[in-house]
């Protein structure tokens, strides 16, 4: 059998429009002559296992490791288009908060403080902070302090309690929390924008063939344009899928994350 995830963006609240997207794809897939294609998604191993399963059918990475430590490993597929505010067509970008009673009022004013960072794997919590913070400090200490939370909603967390001063924090999954953590999000407020981004891309194992791709490419099509899956669309965000050149990716970074230190 086949596997798919949705991974990236699967917060328990909208694990249910995920799991619907995934019926609705399933049963194209099914109907278009693909065998072998799962009934549920994979939830039951990390992400990195699901990746790197020669059986995977689709799945959904970000667009750090895609470029760098899975690069050549993976085939891609599409870049999904969503409707948060700050993306741009298949571009994203994350969004930098900071407590809602602190006095900063851009980047460049959070100096000695503490960055909070999802994973040092993660384009949106990692890379794009660090790049924004590069020309800020030139060869000098930025931050006095980063601490690895595990994720975007406890990046949040961290800023809200006050642990963290700062986190970039992907705008979509941040749209995510506003309408399902609301009381968290309020406790917290937006400074800026990072840079634009690729979007986490759709992949398939790298033995996978040009086929299957089209298929695959095909299916994602019918899905952001489905009256039956308008509902979860709805609350996924998600409005259509684009189909980038393969180096677009390249200028995320020629590196899989890195260590603390470089955003001090």
């Amino acid at each position: 059998m086949r596997v798919a995830s949705l991974g990236m963006y699967d917060m328990p609240e909208i694990q249910d429009a995920n799991d619907a997207l995934w019926s609705g794809l399933a049963t194209w897939l099914r109907r278009n002559g693909l065998d072998g294609v799962p009934d549920r998604l994979d939830r039951g191993r990390p992400l990195d296992q699901i990746w790197d399963d020669p059986n995977l059918l689709l799945a959904q990475t970000c667009g750090l490791p895609f470029a760098t430590r899975w690069k050549g490993r993976l085939r891609y597929v599409a870049t999904p288009c969503y409707t948060a505010p700050g993306c741009k067509g298949p571009l994203y970008r994350s969004v930098i908060v900071v407590g809602r009673e602190s006095p900063a009022q851009s980047l460049s004013d959070l100096r000695g403080t503490v960055a909070a960072v999802n994973e040092t794997s993660s384009n949106s919590g990692y890379e794009l902070l660090r790049r924004a913070v590069a020309p800020l400090s030139p060869g000098a200490p930025f931050f006095a302090a980063a601490v690895v939370t595990g994720s975007h909603r406890e990046s949040v967390s961290a800023v809200a309690k006050g642990n963290a001063a700062v986190a970039a924090i992907d705008v979509v999954t941040f749209a995510h929390l506003g309408r399902h953590c609301p009381d968290l999000v309020a406790r917290v407020r937006d400074i800026g924008w990072t840079d634009l981004s690729p979007g986490l891309p759709f992949v398939t194992a790298g033995n996978a063939s040009r086929r299957l791709i089209d298929l695959l490419e095909r299916s994602l099509a019918w899905a952001t344009h489905s009256a039956e899956l308008s509902s979860a669309r709805e609350t996924l965000l998600l409005h259509a899928t684009s189909v980038l050149p393969l180096d677009v990716y390249s200028v995320i970074g020629d590196r899989d994350g890195g260590k603390l230190s470089d955003l001090l």
